[in-house]
C-alpha cells in the first residue's frame, strides 16, 4: 500500500480508523469523528494558547501530586461507545485531540502511545473555528464515551460551561462559571477564571 504523506491522498468523504490514523505521515493535525476526517486549524490564536497555558499551569499544580495524568494537545485520545467491546485499532474510528484531558486509569496509558478511551475530564477552549464541533460533535461523543466531566471554555465572555454525566450517562450542563470553575469529579479542585483569562 501506498505511504500516506499528504492530507490531499485521502479521500475527505471517506471513513478511516484509527488503523489507517497511525499509517499517515503527513505533518497537518487531523481529528478523526465517527470515521471522518477533520483538518485543525494550523496553529491556534495568540489567546487561545495563553488560555490554554494558563490552564494548564492551574491544573498542573492540583494534579502534580495525584495519581490522574494532565496531557495537552496535541496528544491522541481514542474514543467509542463504552457500552461496546472493542479490541482492535480498526474498529475505533474517533480520534481526538482535546486542548486539555486528565487520564485517571493507568490501563488508558498502557501503550505508551495514546489515551485508549475515555479520559475522565476533557477541556475544549472554543474559537472561530471549531465552535460547532466542539459543541455539538464533540459533547455527543464524549458523552457516549463516558467523559465524565466536560469543559467548554469561552474566551469571549470569560466563562466557562461545565457538563457531568449523570446516573442516566447523559450530560447536565451547569451554571455557566464567570468567576471559578468548580470541578465536580474533583470535588477540590476549583479554579479561578481571573488567573485563565488574564
Amino acid at each position: 500500500m501506498e505511504a500516506i504523506t499528504d492530507l490531499s491522498q485521502l479521500d475527505l468523504n471517506g471513513t478511516y480508523s484509527y488503523a489507517d490514523y497511525l499509517k499517515w505521515k503527513f505533518d497537518e493535525r487531523v481529528e478523526l469523528l465517527r470515521g471522518k476526517i477533520f483538518p485543525m486549524t494550523p496553529a491556534p490564536s495568540i489567546r487561545h494558547q495563553i488560555i490554554s497555558s494558563n490552564l494548564s499551569g492551574l491544573l498542573f499544580n492540583y494534579f502534580r501530586q495525584k495519581d490522574c495524568r494532565l496531557f495537552a494537545a496535541p496528544f491522541d485520545v481514542r474514543l467509542y461507545n463504552r457500552k461496546k467491546s472493542i479490541k482492535a485499532n480498526r474498529e475505533i474510528f474517533t480520534v481526538v485531540q482535546p486542548d486539555l484531558c486528565v487520564v485517571c486509569d493507568p490501563v488508558k496509558l498502557e501503550d505508551n502511545q495514546s489515551c485508549n478511551g475515555a479520559p475522565d475530564l476533557v477541556v475544549e477552549i472554543l474559537s472561530p473555528g471549531n465552535t460547532r464541533r466542539e459543541m455539538k460533535d464533540k459533547f455527543e461523543l464524549y458523552e457516549e464515551a463516558g467523559v465524565r466531566e466536560y469543559w467548554l471554555v469561552h474566551p469571549l465572555d470569560e466563562s466557562v460551561q461545565i457538563y457531568v454525566l449523570n446516573e442516566a450517562e447523559r450530560y447536565i450542563g451547569l451554571q455557566p462559571a464567570v468567576e471559578v470553575a468548580q470541578s465536580v469529579i474533583f470535588p477540590d479542585m476549583s479554579v479561578e477564571l481571573a488567573e485563565v483569562f488574564r
